[in-house]
């Protein structure tokens, strides 16, 4: 008998033993141009996944969030991945928004075999750069922030002007959405660059925007550019008068600094919407509790990706890379954020998105009440489809 009770006991503790420990790092920009859509919180996020992952499948593990700020540099993302990586042991990093930055860590992440979480970012990271067997991308990329303005805008004979950040992302965008038109029947009638981060003059870019004839001025610049881009938009009276001022990405953060008085009307494609169901009500309510904000897509998206990870860990009973991956892929994609999602082979995963239009001060009944519903876009239509993947892993190159 006493022999029975030793052998339960250790039983019990090689079980407990056995739970997997887990370190993740979130690298961010913490009070940069792009913070308010990422930064602190999307290491709320990060946290609250955690947390409802130890509720339920993850209960017993060890997990542990670690954060640091990229400030929008490569070399300075690459630096802190490395060390953490090597000297502190993380398994996955998540966050890490903003191109450049994303590609140099996905380089990082593939050569030590480590897994990156991508809460949205650039299509290319599941596409011609992709690196399936380490990154996955999850709530949104350009190619689908593209399809969501360019599929119920672009018209036979419709008129394009694009207006974009002069870096991977507003590249992206652009290319992606000029092929979208063109295949409508819409023309491009002119397209401007700016930098990222600009401190300059936004109105040389308006101005010709607004002389182009243009039916569909689109922007493709985030952060601070953005909100600056749509005042200045705003007091040159474009969006009205026949043409339709569209923002490719437009956060409820961006919404908040801007004011409903100068965003009202402006369309914008996401991923995500804080006010959406009770599953998204939720989830945004614990994280203002938190953050006195609401979520924005992103940040989203680092709850969404750092939960699907933790349970996949959590299933494999490791964190070895392609045993977690492959839990990845069979697990269900579902959480308070996320329904129904299917993580592909190019390591994109699909679901569906939202095309909103921002309401007007009066139509807005209480706080982040920002977005009115248009269309909601199936997940087989919102990214880029298999068929036309040149990600070289699929091609067995």
């Amino acid at each position: 008998m006493r022999i029975g009770v030793v052998a339960v006991l250790w039983l019990v503790a090689g079980t407990a033993w056995a739970q997997p420990a887990v370190k993740i790092g979130v690298v961010t920009d913490m009070s940069g141009p792009l913070s308010a859509q990422t930064g602190p919180g999307s290491v709320v996020a990060a946290e609250l996944a955690r947390e409802d992952c130890l509720a339920g499948p993850c209960k017993g593990m060890a997990i542990d969030i670690v954060a640091a700020d990229h400030q929008n540099k490569p070399d300075v993302a690459v630096g802190i991945v490395r060390e953490w990586i090597d000297r502190d042991h993380v398994d996955a990093v998540t966050d890490i928004v903003q191109a450049a930055v994303q590609l140099a860590v996905q380089g990082v992440m593939a050569e030590k075999h480590r897994i990156a979480l991508f809460p949205g970012g650039t299509a290319r990271l599941a596409n011609e750069s992709c690196a399936p067997a380490t990154s996955v991308l999850w709530m949104w990329d350009t190619y689908g922030q593209a399809v969501g303005i360019a599929r119920p805008l672009a018209k036979p004979g419709s008129k394009w002007f694009f207006i974009a950040a002069d870096y991977a992302f507003g590249a992206q965008l652009v290319a992606d959405a000029t092929g979208l038109v063109q295949k409508a029947g819409g023309t491009v009638v002119g397209s401007v660059k700016h930098p990222f981060n600009y401190a300059g003059d936004f109105s040389p870019f308006l101005l010709q925007a607004q002389a182009s004839g243009a039916d569909v001025i689109a922007i493709g610049s985030t952060g601070s550019d953005l909100i600056n881009v749509l005042k200045q938009a705003r007091e040159f009276g474009i969006g009205a008068k026949g043409q339709t001022l569209a923002s490719f990405v437009l956060t409820v953060p961006d919404i908040a600094a801007l004011g409903l008085a100068t965003a009202q009307g402006v369309t914008v494609n996401e991923a995500f919407y804080w006010d959406l169901d009770d599953g998204t009500r939720s989830f945004a309510r614990r994280f203002m509790e938190r953050r006195h904000a609401a979520p924005s897509t992103i940040q989203a998206g680092v709850y969404s990706v750092t939960y699907h990870y933790l349970k996949s860990v959590a299933a494999a009973g490791t964190t070895e890379t392609d045993a977690v991956m492959r839990k990845m892929h069979e697990l269900p994609v579902s959480d308070p954020t996320v329904h129904n999602g299917t993580l592909r082979p190019d390591g994109r995963m699909v679901h569906d998105s939202y095309l909103f239009r921002v309401k007007s001060p009066a139509e807005s009944h209480g706080p982040y009440d920002f977005l009115a519903l248009q269309a909601t876009i199936p997940a087989a239509e919102a990214f880029r489809p298999l068929s036309e993947s040149a990600c070289p892993t699929l091609k067995g190159g």
